[in-house]
């Protein structure tokens, strides 16, 4: 889990969001009034509106960013957390106490870190290749899309 970068308005704008995502170097931004989290954005809601030929500077981050944000408590188990990332394509994933107070986000980056460490790594990638899991995931992830499910 890694400290979240935040912004403090909804009224902020999506270029504002993007530059502070770039320096934070983080693919999300919780969007907070005072300490209750209001939503999330994320890159792909960046790109998203760029890829609809919207111009970033003229949309504010409470027209775009997720409202019904997904948290988890501190307590949840790394797998548990990486299940829901997973079922729910979440590339980032708030963590709040029990008062609703943000404490941290973790990330993909955040869970492949902690497999990478504990890994037995197999002597090449092969055996990955054709893993029912990842053929699965692709499966579903196509569906969604066909289906107009765009994340």
């Amino acid at each position: 889990m890694t400290a979240a970068a935040v912004t403090d308005s909804p009224g902020d704008t999506l270029a504002e969001a993007a530059s502070k995502m770039w320096k934070a170097q983080t693919g999300s931004l919780l969007v907070m009034e005072g300490d209750q989290l209001r939503g999330i954005v994320t890159e792909r809601d960046v790109l998203r509106e760029i890829g609809l030929g919207r111009d970033p500077k003229n949309i504010s981050l409470g027209d775009v960013m997720t409202n019904d944000v997904v948290t988890i408590p501190a307590e949840t188990s790394l797998k548990e957390a990486a299940e829901i990332m997973f079922q729910k394509w979440f590339r980032h994933l708030p963590v709040a106490a029990a008062d609703g107070k943000v404490v941290g986000i973790i990330s993909l980056r955040d869970l492949l870190t902690i497999v990478a460490e504990g890994m037995k790594e197999p002597d090449t990638l092969q055996p990955l290749l054709g893993h029912q899991l990842v053929r699965d995931a692709r499966s579903d992830r196509l569906q969604r899309i066909e289906a107009g499910d765009l994340d």
